[in-house]
């Protein structure tokens, strides 16, 4: 992701949702898979309030970040 040239900056969270970080940083664009309503997203309702737009993405058949974090950590 940080390859992106459209992409500021990728951060790494140890808490069970972003919210704390999305406080701080105030980020423009918040993206969840479309398993999510936009009501339903940590942080959602902050970065709509400060402009920025919370939108969702369908998933791909056959792409899974599980499934790839499960084969970097289990070979």
């Amino acid at each position: 992701m940080a390859a992106f040239e459209c992409v500021d900056a990728v951060v790494l969270f140890d808490e069970q949702t972003p919210l704390e970080l999305i406080r701080k940083i105030k980020p423009d664009v918040l993206v969840k898979g479309a398993d999510y309503a936009i009501h339903e997203i940590a942080g959602g309702e902050l970065v709509l309030k400060n402009g920025g737009l919370v939108t969702t993405i369908p998933f791909l058949e056959g792409y899974s970040t599980s499934n790839i974090i499960d084969k970097i950590q289990n070979g």
